[in-house]
């Protein structure tokens, strides 16, 4: 079964591009392109698709705004979105994370990285760019120094050895593989760092992660 697509990028040149490169799998099918996050949501309530590949710049309404409300921490059922920039130091990246992305990207990704990404929002799993996880995330979380979110309960201490890789931008076969268990022992694992964190999502976890020095 298809992972069906929704693109929403101001420059027709890029969404001709990711259509492009995505409809050549055989388990994607991008069903929509927006030319602006508001175009992007009215089609995401819409066409229903499975993950939304979203820019962060667009007139009208912005990548981040069309995440929150798409993805938002008040919606029902949030739609998994993945944010691609040009900018790998770009403070609308954090506020896009904030707002309820599953992930980011590099429009420089690459197929491979840009079809593991809607592959893990699909699955529930987040993709971070792994060459700038670590500098963008950190950057931010010392740079803003957030008041340290507490956990309701200490973590094990397996789960901190599931959390760093994790904050490193793995997807779960990775870190399965790193710690040589199972894919469902990382997933009961990082379902118990998101309670007592009180997270939403693995994405806020690896945030967490950095700001508390763990990474």
């Amino acid at each position: 079964m298809s992972i069906r697509v929704l693109i929403a990028d101001d420059q027709a040149i890029v969404r001709s591009g990711l259509t492009m490169l995505l409809e050549a799998q055989p388990d994607i099918e991008v069903i929509g392109a927006a030319a602006d996050g508001r175009e992007a949501v009215r089609m995401a309530l819409e066409l229903r698709p499975d993950v939304g590949l979203f820019d962060i710049r667009m007139p009208l309404m912005d990548g981040i705004e069309a995440t929150r409300r798409l993805a938002g921490p008040d919606v029902t059922n949030p739609l998994p979105i993945v944010v691609i920039t040009t900018f790998d130091l770009d403070e609308y990246v954090h506020g896009a994370l904030k707002a309820g992305a599953r992930g980011f990207l590099l429009k420089d990704a690459g197929p491979a990285l840009l079809t593991q990404a809607i592959h893990a929002a699909a699955q529930g799993d987040a993709l971070i760019a792994p060459s700038v996880t670590v500098r963008l995330l950190a950057a931010f979380a010392h740079a803003q120094a957030p008041p340290l979110r507490q956990p309701i309960e200490a973590l094990t201490a397996r789960e901190e050895d599931v959390l760093v890789p994790l904050a490193l931008g793995r997807t779960n076969d990775e870190i399965a593989g790193e710690l040589y268990i199972t894919t469902s022992t990382v997933k009961a694992h990082l379902a118990s760092i998101m309670r007592k964190l009180d997270a939403r999502n693995r994405v806020e976890v690896a945030m967490w992660a950095h700001e508390t020095g763990r990474v």
